[in-house]
């Protein structure tokens, strides 16, 4: 895909990946459009971030979670831009629960990770489809290792990522031929997800064959390379981590 002159929404866009995969992306001439939910002070710091490389670029508060909000976030983009060409599904969120402890991990949490983590990237990819389809577009969905090992915050989080695998591979399917549907499955990233977290830092970096956890930037790259030069790639779930699940 020649990146020059499309648009993308990135959910969650405002820190961390999402704030890395925009400014990758602007670098390249895409025009961003940044969802947040709260962090509206961090989301103007990066949009403003993203004009600067000569680029249109927009903020849209909504909770991915609510499909009315996301549904307005979505013609509100067409409006702005004319277009949408890039989905990422960046926006996640978690509940630090240790796996042992069956009974600290209330339904509420449960209910959060799934509605943003799961549900949050299945309605942004149906209110964009048209218009993803239209535009031979591609989406990419941010999930984890946790979805393979069952390893990460929470019980309820490592699931709503598995979850969020098999949805990349239903969307893929769903959306074919004209759109792709890729996930990337990070490691530890070093976002301030993590901050006041160094034990867990450390659980999941010693003895990684690259011996450092991942950089928003890394995931980055990522992105950037299978939107690009990954046209006859869809379906998959790309590793960033560093060798840690070797």
């Amino acid at each position: 895909m020649d990146l020059k002159g499309r648009t993308a929404i990135i959910t969650g866009g405002s820190t961390g990946i999402g704030r890395a995969i925009a400014l990758k992306l602007a670098s390249n001439g895409v025009n961003i459009a940044i969802n947040y939910s709260k962090s509206l002070l961090e989301a103007q710091k990066t949009i403003d971030e993203v004009k600067k490389l000569g680029v249109q670029g927009e903020i849209y508060q909504a909770n991915v979670s609510n499909s009315i909000e996301v549904e307005e976030m979505c013609k509100r983009v067409i409006d702005d831009f004319g277009k949408v060409d890039i989905l990422v599904n960046n926006a996640g969120t978690t509940n630090y629960v240790a796996l042992e402890d069956l009974n600290g991990l209330l339904d509420e949490y449960w209910d959060n990770a799934f509605n943003v983590n799961v549900k949050g990237a299945f309605y942004t990819s149906r209110c964009c489809q048209e218009e993803l389809k239209r535009n031979n577009g591609c989406i990419i969905n941010i999930t984890s290792i946790a979805g393979f090992n069952g390893m990460g915050s929470s019980i309820a989080y490592s699931a709503s990522k598995a979850a969020g695998i098999s949805l990349t591979k239903s969307l893929a399917h769903v959306f074919a031929p004209e759109v792709r549907v890729n996930s990337i499955a990070p490691g530890i990233v070093q976002t301030r997800w993590v901050e006041g977290q160094e034990d867990h830092i450390k659980k999941y970096s010693d003895g990684t064959p690259l011996g450092r956890v991942a950089t928003p930037e890394d995931v980055a790259e990522m992105a950037s390379a299978i939107i690009q030069g990954g046209d006859f790639i869809t379906g998959q779930t790309v590793v960033v981590d560093g060798g840690f699940t070797l």
